[in-house]
């Protein structure tokens, strides 16, 4: 993907960002035609988080954007960005702003530390080949698909009682790209059991020639991934990544 593509796709989740009132019930035609689940991810999760100071995990490196870290959602929040390996400088330095590079199936935090943790489009990748996009570590060259669920067990170690998790995942068609893998509804399922939240709230959405749509589960089921990294030419829909996506908010 481009350049330009980014910069155009930073410049819509912005504006979405600053209007401040996310509807998943009524998303317009033509929402993020062309453009990939983060047109619906990030404006669901900051529709969802509550402002305000405490400790956030951001397990992905998923906020790690200046647009993003200096939302008003965030801003008196301590940020704990835990990631594989050292990524280019997209942000400035800012006090309120820790790095670690870390396994996240393994992570260095005390029990219960954390207020919230955000996991965004990022268990697809673990225990598979990050050797491809994110880290020249071979040892992450792995085809371990359902250590998912250890991720899952360690998020929920670092939050404290009556914190939230916010996490999404591809979603329809069960496939392994190698680099990432397509949940499907048993693999959710298996998650949650992993998880346990004392309450759930499961939001999907869906791409179509038009755009990005709420969804749910039957009518996401057999939504496919267009793996942008194989692919030599985009499919006729524009698609730019996942087909589908669900968004979970689990409270402890």
């Amino acid at each position: 993907m481009s350049t330009g593509y980014g910069v155009y796709k930073e410049d819509r989740i912005a504006e979405i960002l600053a209007a401040g009132a996310f509807d998943p019930e009524h998303l317009e035609p033509g929402n993020g035609v062309g453009l990939d689940e983060r047109i619906v991810e990030y404006p669901w999760l900051f529709s969802r988080l509550p402002p305000g100071p405490g400790r956030l995990l951001d397990a992905g490196s998923v906020l790690n954007f200046d647009y993003l870290l200096t939302h008003p959602t965030l801003r008196a929040k301590q940020i704990f960005i835990s990631t594989l390996a050292p990524e280019s400088p997209r942000q400035q330095m800012r006090p309120n702003v820790s790095y670690v590079y870390e396994d996240l199936r393994e992570t260095c935090y005390g029990d219960g530390y954390f207020d919230w943790v955000v996991c965004i489009s990022t268990l697809e990748h673990v225990g598979l080949d990050n050797t491809r996009f994110y880290t020249s570590d071979q040892t992450r060259r792995e085809a371990s698909p359902d250590d998912y669920l250890r991720d899952v067990g360690e998020l929920r170690r670092v939050i404290r009682p009556g914190g939230v998790l916010y996490l999404s995942v591809p979603f329809g068609r069960h496939r392994n790209h190698g680099w990432l893998q397509v949940f499907d509804a048993t693999m959710v399922d298996r998650a949650l059991a992993g998880f346990q939240p004392a309450t759930c709230v499961e939001r999907h959405f869906r791409y179509e020639r038009d755009g990005w749509r709420l969804s749910s589960r039957e009518a996401s089921r057999e939504a496919t991934y267009f793996d942008y990294h194989a692919a030599r030419h985009h499919d006729p829909d524009s698609a730019a990544a996942a087909r589908a996506v669900v968004c979970l908010e689990l409270d402890q």
